[in-house]
């Protein structure tokens, strides 16, 4: 590896440490300004109340009780539940689910891009034509029906007339309890990846390069693999880790929807009963992986074009 790779890398990690600890400041101040408590019972006196709040350093000032919280977590202590499950750790109740929810998310991912691309390159490369008509009605339409309703559709139709799929999740059929929520959660990346690559993929073919080439008598099919697909993949990576962060939190009601114990699902349950260091820790786990993919594919970004991080971005 190159200095100027491993300066790029670190320059970009410094960065990446910094923004994991402001979200995560910013996180923390949010939640503490929430109305509402984790111990809203009627019954409680106020001796009662505060002796409680000392009991989980809720008595201290906010920034006392953040700087102890960071420490903590440092260790893997994300604190304690309020509500859920009343003074379980954190931890044990959010890392069953990450498998969960990340693995449901980056299989949409994978078969909804792999789709998508295909599709916006055989679109661009049938250009104004009734396939490239088709293609954008796809993808027109997988913008604009949210995922819970083709969720709802795929549900009614293979799941209950057809029984082809579980309709709930079974911890026990994994891969075919998955293969329903997958579907509905891919077609917005298909319709983005899909819409994104037949517009790059003709700014590509219509470049001074493809012309070069071609005039240097490389045949069609290998301009288009070696040069075309090569270049319109680079601004199609940079839009993965948004639409990869946007499955993970947008499939909050797919998770209700097919009963998914993923981290969805405990996101919504520690709202609903102002369960602050769930919340937190949920939200901390959904930032930091918007923070790594941001990371990879800046890095990616730099690694596929050396004019990245020689340039600007060094």
């Amino acid at each position: 590896m190159s200095k100027s790779t491993m300066k790029f890398i670190g320059k970009r990690l410094v960065i990446a440490v910094i923004t994991v600890v402001v979200v995560l400041a910013i996180l923390f101040l949010m939640l503490k300004l929430m109305p509402g408590t984790p111990f809203n019972d009627e019954k409680l006196t106020e001796a009662q109340m505060a002796a409680i709040y000392a009991q989980y350093g809720l008595d201290k000032p906010i920034f006392v009780q953040f700087i102890t919280y960071i420490k903590n977590m440092m260790s893997g202590d994300f604190g304690t539940s309020y509500g859920i499950s009343k003074n379980y750790p954190v931890s044990l109740l959010v890392l069953p689910r990450i498998p969960i929810s990340f693995g449901i998310g980056i299989a949409a991912v994978i078969f909804g891009t792999g789709i998508g691309f295909g599709l916006g390159v055989f679109a661009a490369l049938h250009r104004n034509t009734i396939w490239d008509s088709l293609a954008t009605i796809f993808a027109v339409m997988g913008v604009s029906v949210p995922s819970f309703v083709i969720g709802l559709l795929l549900l009614l139709v293979l799941g209950v007339n057809f029984s082809f799929f579980p309709v709930i999740y079974k911890s026990s059929e994994v891969i075919r309890s998955s293969i329903l929520p997958v579907i509905a959660l891919s077609f917005g990346v298909i319709a983005n990846i899909a819409r994104f690559t037949r517009s790059e993929m003709i700014a590509v073919l219509g470049s001074d390069y493809i012309a070069l080439a071609e005039a240097k008598g490389l045949d069609r099919g290998t301009v288009i693999r070696k040069h075309a697909i090569r270049n319109t993949l680079i601004p199609v990576i940079t839009v993965l880790g948004p639409i990869l962060v946007n499955l993970m939190t947008g499939s909050m009601v797919l998770e209700k929807i097919f009963s998914i114990p993923g981290l969805g699902t405990l996101l919504v349950t520690g709202i609903t009963v102002n369960d602050y260091n769930v919340v937190l820790a949920v939200s901390f786990v959904y930032s930091l992986l918007y923070v790594v993919m941001m990371l990879v594919i800046d890095v990616s970004y730099g690694i596929i074009d050396p004019r990245i991080r020689l340039g600007k971005g060094d």
